[in-house]
């Protein structure tokens, strides 16, 4: 629970219908199922104390005694149970009937939530037994001790101020205006769902889709409940399909017609994080709600739920070929525009044979097929230096012609040995102002090239290097317009991987292969034996732990420990901790100090959910300080 996790799941026990005394043993050992799962929200179906398909049976006081007396017995046998459960069972209040949730914590019968929307149309005859529930809360007797009995409850707490938890029931979510709309509005974080949705052909899928969709429309986790085998088959069949979704993102789902339990972590401070970002969701009103408090021991939640290496970079081969096409046409329609309006007909780009401008080249040579300009009008500069190696210089030179752009090659040794003669710069001192200096001789060259074509410089780096300040201010940093803004590097290799599989071309394949296998490097210092020796990851640190701390920390908003821990189970295997902790403190202290790069970059295509563009997402000041989140990570003792 530290840090805002909370282990929550759903469970479907298999009942005998109407059988309340083996139903309650079933229940108890799904919930000690749960707990040894480390659950502390534990959901369980509709009517799962009767089962949901008693239909007249309802009518019997016999059954509906035994309902009470075996919420009773639940709520005698989970004393020692450290969660949040929710049951249901039908219940009388004031001579009618209701379709309830029923709400314990440590043995304690917290509250009674009725169902409000009642479906009275093909299988299903509700309205026949129940009363629609209201949403204003009263207290009724039960069991010698008055409990809130209604829709409008908020169970918080206390040990959590951000885990808010509300119900609805099964047909709630299906109606065009569900309970839980209201209940995430009045503050809950968590809505539980208890269900006895049958199956039909084809109901998983828009079941799942009302499930995701309700936690992403709401920001918050939805946990699903669904009755399963047990239930009559007299004219039905309940399939258990548990689900536990969280902001859009399906986190657990069973197995149909397994009677199978879902168990995994809300991240309910990312969910806070989030709504408090978004100026659309509207401020926490709870007037006409009762907020009834639970207790919960604090521990740490053990991390089961995937989080990708990879938050750029969908996993999945289809999935990944359909964004790294819509990709490429946001980055060439964005080119397209600020071409069109500037009625430039030539681009210029600066060449190395690395991955970024390749992709560059890439992109604009879309953009001119989109407009219908020849590609020999974009101009493709090679500039090699002191550091440039035979391979990349080739297959910038390669690519160029394969792709029909008209090259032009400016050695700039001399030009750079002038310029150090003339500041004072000894050549055998390869330090910074060695480095930058071939940097932003390029960029000179350029600027200039452009001027003399009546075109606009493309740039070419890419988001990973704008986070870390990676990148030669007024050199490589400048351009007329950068495509790669927003492309972090673990997805520009994607992007250039994709275009080489379905370019068609074999020889542009076999470059575009070559570029890929070739190590990341600015190629600003000699090369050894004719080898980079300058590798961009050995000096920062590795791209993939970056562009991961990058997401959690810009987009999720994470701290510095919870970030480090995230890191560590997501990169287990790959990278121990002392090293996730060293490149994390090298990620804050860069991202901080290298603001001022990013607050006068220029314009650019925003194409996924992290961008730095100072006039979209990031607004921070350049002189901002990183001491207390660094001073969080130097707290941490392994």
């Amino acid at each position: 629970m530290n840090q805002g996790f909370v282990k929550a799941a759903a469970a479907t026990p298999k009942i005998a219908v109407a059988d309340c005394r083996k139903n309650v043993e079933t229940i108890l050992d799904s919930i000690r199922e749960m707990e040894k799962m480390g659950a502390k929200i534990m959901v369980l179906p509709e009517l799962c104390i009767t089962g949901y398909t008693c239909s007249d049976l309802f009518w019997q006081e016999r059954l509906l005694k035994e309902a009470v007396e075996g919420l009773k017995r639940i709520a005698a046998g989970t004393k020692e149970t450290d969660a949040l459960i929710f049951a249901g069972l039908p219940l009388e209040v004031d001579g009618k009937l209701y379709n309830t949730a029923a709400v314990l914590n440590h043995g304690k019968i917290l509250g009674i939530v009725p169902k409000k929307y009642l479906p009275n149309y093909n299988e299903f005859y509700e309205a026949r037994h129940f009363m629609p529930g209201e949403e204003t809360a009263e207290e009724i007797l039960l069991d010698g001790q008055r409990v809130p009995f209604g829709m409008n409850l908020l169970f918080a707490c206390e040990e959590m101020p951000h885990l808010i938890v509300a119900a609805e029931i099964c047909e709630d979510l299906w109606a065009p205006d569900p309970p839980s709309v209201r209940h995430a509005l009045a503050g809950a974080t968590v809505i539980a769902n208890l269900s006895a949705s049958d199956e039909m052909v084809g109901k998983d899928s828009y079941r799942r889709s009302l499930v995701s969709g309700q936690s992403a429309r709401l920001v918050c986790g939805y946990i699903y409940s669904t009755a399963g085998e047990g239930e009559s088959s007299q004219d039905l069949v309940f399939g258990g399909q548990n689900m536990i979704a969280e902001n859009g993102v399906m986190l657990a789902e069973a197995r149909r017609f397994r009677n199978q339990t879902v168990c995994t972590e809300l991240d309910v401070d990312r969910l806070i994080s989030e709504r408090r970002r978004m100026t659309t969701y509207p401020p926490q009103k709870s007037e006409g709600y009762r907020r009834i408090s639970f207790s919960l021991h604090m521990e740490e939640t053990a991390l089961t739920r995937f989080f990708d290496p990879y938050p750029f970079v969908p996993s999945e081969k289809k999935n990944r070929e359909l964004r790294c096409d819509e990709i490429l046409n946001i980055q060439a329609m964005g080119l397209k525009k600020r071409l069109e309006h500037t009625r430039c007909r030539s681009a210029v780009i600066g060449i190395s044979g690395g991955l970024d401008s390749t992709l560059a080249l890439l992109v604009t040579v879309r953009a001119f097929d989109m407009l219908e300009l020849p590609r020999e009008q974009i101009l493709s500069v090679t500039m090699p230096c002191f550091g440039t190696t035979d391979r990349t210089y080739q297959n910038a030179c390669q690519l160029t012609r394969c792709l029909g752009a008209t090259l032009k090659e400016v050695d700039i040794r001399e030009a750079v040995t002038i310029h150090f003669r003339d500041i004072g710069q000894d050549m055998d001192n390869h330090d910074v102002t060695y480095e930058n200096g071939q940097a932003r001789e390029r960029t000179q060259i350029l600027m200039d090239l452009a001027n003399r074509t009546g075109g606009m410089v493309i740039g070419t780096g890419d988001l990973s290097e704008l986070a870390l300040g990676w990148a030669t201010y007024n050199g490589d940093h400048m351009s007329m317009y950068g495509v790669n803004a927003s492309v972090p590097k673990t997805l520009v290799r994607h992007l250039v991987r994709f275009y080489a599989d379905t370019c068609g071309e074999e020889q542009l394949e076999k470059i575009l292969l070559d570029i890929l296998d070739t190590p990341v490097s600015p190629e600003l210092l000699p090369p050894k034996d004719g080898v980079i020796s300058q590798k961009t990851e050995d000096l920062v640190g590795p791209y993939e732990l970056h562009d991961f701390f990058l997401y959690y920390m810009l987009r999720v908003t994470y701290e510095p420990k919870k970030l480090y821990r995230v890191a560590k189970y997501a990169f287990q295997g790959q990278y121990d901790s002392a090293v996730i902790l060293k490149w994390l403190k090298t990620f804050y202290r860069r991202f901080f100090t290298q603001q001022f790069k990013r607050s006068c970059l220029p314009d650019g295509p925003k194409v996924g959910s992290v961008a730095v563009s100072p006039r979209g997402d990031l607004r921070m000041p350049s002189d901002a300080c990183a001491r207390i989140w660094l001073e969080e990570l130097d707290e941490i003792v392994e």
